[in-house]
């Protein structure tokens, strides 16, 4: 492959070529071997594979408590279709924070779905009445299916959960620690958990060698679990100065989610969206664009996520869009590569270097002088070194 190419940490792209070999690249100088595959990228960027942070394979609906009710059979093979939608739009790689499980991932390493590589968190966990319990409040409902979300209260509780997660593969843990838009009895800015279930929570997890992602909005449930060791803080749309200092200070990412409510508010209610949830909505998009300005002054480390649910998914790409509104394309792209990759704690993703695993995507321009190449469907997806058929 012959281009102009960024590297996913550097400043500005440059041409050079690109050899790959056994799903890897092995050379960034030189002309092919005898007999190789050339592909021409010239006029096109070619970037690393993108990830995405904060996808939920498993959220076929808008409708939280629709997601847990429905058979499992028929989330999963819906599932299956998100998951091969997100590879041929360039997400070579994703993070499902809340949901998933090991067979999705064995789907995918056995081929059986065409998908990205795939990192999940199992179940988000939830306090009763949090964000993650998606039972509403008029209903006598005590058991939901633990697709996306389950409820759990107390050290003893939580503990026995997390131990569940790890032992059935997932990749790190996630926790709801304020209220959200989707969910029908907790206000917005509600901080959730106990310091001390956060705590014990965050200890587990370190004690495997992961981690723990939060749902937060506010700054007083942002600084709830940063405070008690969680390591990415996910939306943060409410995010202040002095919240990000505090998140800068403990090395705590954010993973901001634009598009969701971006589409949310455009589709959401003819997708079923609550009047209670549209109110919620509102709040959290107008704010959104700049927790994104206070986190970069702040120095904290910002990764890129969709968090789309439903039908809302077809528009992931779309992030980008939003992203460039207040952030230069360099700053977007290494989000969506490099910073994502140090979040999953994969240098061999998200980077063009020798050694690194050869995802790629060739786009269909380049978006250093045209940005809405970004969310232009054009692109060419390498994964592992193999084109994948659009």
């Amino acid at each position: 492959m012959d281009g102009l190419v960024f590297d996913g940490v550097g400043p500005e792209p440059v041409e050079c070529p690109i050899h790959t070999e056994a799903g890897r690249i092995v050379s960034l100088e030189g002309p092919p071997p005898g007999g190789a595959r050339v592909v021409n990228a010239k006029g096109r960027l070619v970037t690393p594979g993108l990830i995405d942070a904060h996808l939920h394979a498993y959220t076929v609906s808008v409708d939280l408590l629709e997601n847990e009710a429905l058979p499992m059979s028929y989330v999963a093979t819906k599932a299956a279709r998100r998951l091969e939608g997100a590879l041929r739009r360039g997400f070579t790689t994703v993070r499902d924070v809340a949901g998933g499980d090991i067979g999705l991932r064995m789907a995918i390493e056995d081929g059986l779905i065409d998908g990205p590589r795939y990192f999940f968190t199992g179940p988000g966990l939830t306090q009763t009445g949090g964000h993650g319990d998606a039972r509403p409040g008029h209903l006598a409902i005590d058991v939901l299916g633990h697709h996306v979300g389950e409820i759990a209260d107390g050290v003893d509780a939580l503990l026995r959960a997390v131990r569940e997660r790890f032992r059935t593969g997932a990749h790190a843990i996630k926790i709801f620690t304020s209220g959200g838009v989707a969910s029908p009895t907790d206000p917005l800015r509600s901080r959730q958990y106990s310091a001390e279930e956060v705590r014990a929570v965050c200890d587990e997890a370190s004690r495997r060698d992961s981690y723990v992602a939060a749902h937060a909005y506010s700054p007083e449930a942002i600084a709830h679990s940063v405070t008690n060791g969680v390591r990415t803080i996910e939306h943060g749309n409410l995010l202040d100065q002095q919240t990000a200092e505090l998140m800068a200070e403990r090395g705590a990412y954010l993973v901001p989610t634009l598009i969701a409510y971006d589409a949310m508010g455009r589709r959401g209610p003819g997708l079923g969206l609550s009047p209670v949830s549209e109110r919620k909505n509102r709040e959290v998009l107008e704010a959104g664009l700049s927790s994104i300005g206070i986190a970069r002054r702040a120095g904290v480390r910002i990764g890129l996520g969709t968090d789309l649910v439903g039908d809302l998914e077809d528009e992931q790409l779309l992030e980008f869009r939003n992203r460039c509104e207040v952030d230069t394309v360099g700053d977007v792209l290494r989000s969506a590569t490099s910073v994502n990759a140090s979040i999953l704690r994969r240098p061999d993703l998200g980077v063009i270097r020798e050694g690194a695993i050869a995802d790629l995507v060739v786009l269909g321009g380049n978006p250093f002088e045209r940005t809405d190449v970004l969310w232009s469907p054009d692109r060419l997806v390498i994964r592992s070194g193999e084109v994948v058929e659009p």
